[in-house]
């Protein structure tokens, strides 16, 4: 057998989120962000469904991730957020985020060089503290207008903490945007897009849709609201999602073991009972992470056993004592995703690991040694 995990990506899953994205974003374009291979579940095939379906735009955090979408045939616009690489901008036609004006002059200068025109999208710093214009936004934006080889086509922002119980801060960065895209317009400088919703944004502060919305993870089906207040778990649930990704692998041994046996590195669990083991061949090697240790579940014949003992690099161990007259040799064993009427969710693992559906389907998605896709 093939080594850890198989991811399989449900596709239309995928087609279904994003109609429903558009439908709470009706008057909006959709730029479908695809970085970190499509948050784990691969950005060439991720993006083709996309383009499928229409989507305006795709997005990315950086060249390579554009270039490996143009070798597989990917035609529309993409935008680069955090790598504005001359070279590569001009030759695969791609459209770079700018965030200070060191790039600005550096991508201006490559286009006169080629005789190109390169269109730009500018970056806002509302709040975030990463990257992007500060201070003097509109002064800075009319600098770069003035620049020889670009055209300003879109105007961008990112919200610090759109899934935030408390809005206000995210309210105060939608103000601030709005007043820069105001003064940009008194200046007689017109753009074509301006945007800044995030998948959170994008379900609970419409104000903030503008002309895109950039919608991520619900694209994938996972909320945004992982684990926060019950009113925004609410609008979350009234939104249908469908996750996309199942990771699966298999039981590789069965062992039957007597009362006080211990289990695993470090002894942190030992049997109370004369107990049925399964050896599942997938450990924190393979994204699933070592503090899920007597720490969450697993699926096996549509019900849930639990992970006893230190996760292992390449192993793990589950309590099948439980429906040991139900399990065979070579079970499937389901990490996340629905088996049978049991689902579990990147936003459960998530809670369990104390972090965010983000890293889980990153983590699993990219580690998985097999990508299966469900068309």
């Amino acid at each position: 057998m093939h080594r850890g995990t198989i991811a399989e990506i449900n596709l239309q899953a995928i087609s279904e989120n994003l109609k429903t994205v558009k439908k709470i974003a009706k008057n909006s374009k959709i730029i479908g962000v695809v970085k970190a291979d499509a948050y784990g579940h691969g950005s060439v095939e991720v993006a083709h469904r996309l383009t499928q379906d229409g989507v305006d735009y795709l997005s990315v955090a950086f060249s390579e991730e554009a270039i490996k979408l143009r070798e597989a045939g990917i035609k529309i616009p993409i935008i680069i957020l955090f790598d504005p690489d001359p070279k590569d901008i001009i030759y695969y036609n791609l459209t770079p985020v700018i965030i200070d004006q060191k790039s600005a002059i550096n991508l201006s200068k490559e286009a006169q060089r080629r005789n190109k025109k390169i269109k730009v999208h500018i970056k806002i710093d509302t709040g975030m503290g990463r990257v992007g214009l500060v201070a003097d936004e509109i002064k800075d934006i009319a600098k770069i207008a003035n620049l020889k080889g670009l055209e300003i086509v879109g105007v961008m922002s990112h919200f610090s903490d759109s899934d935030a119980e408390d809005n206000s801060f995210a309210l105060t960065q939608i103000e601030r945007f709005k007043a820069i895209r105001d003064n940009l317009l008194n200046i007689g400088l017109n753009v074509n897009i301006y945007h800044m919703a995030n998948s959170a944004a994008i379900i609970s502060l419409p104000q903030s849709h503008f002309d895109a919305v950039r919608p991520g993870l619900i694209l994938y089906g996972v909320s945004p609201f992982n684990g926060l207040s019950p009113s925004q778990q609410k609008t979350s649930q009234e939104i249908s999602l469908i996750q996309a990704m199942t990771i699966k692998t298999k039981l590789i041994s069965l062992r039957k073991l007597p009362s006080g046996t211990p289990i695993s590195y470090s002894k942190t669990f030992i049997t109370k009972r004369q107990s049925l083991i399964g050896v599942m061949a997938a450990g924190y090697a393979d994204g699933f992470l070592r503090i899920f240790s007597n720490n969450s579940h697993v699926l096996v014949r549509g019900l849930r056993v639990p992970v006893v003992g230190r996760v292992c690099m390449d192993l793990t161990m589950i309590d099948l004592t439980d429906i040991a007259h139900l399990v065979s040799d070579e079970d499937e064993v389901v990490i996340m995703g629905r088996q049978g009427n049991e689902f579990i969710s990147a936003s459960e693992l998530a809670h369990k690991a104390g972090t965010i559906s983000y890293e889980i389907l990153t983590s699993l998605g990219q580690m998985a040694t097999k990508r299966v896709y469900k068309h």
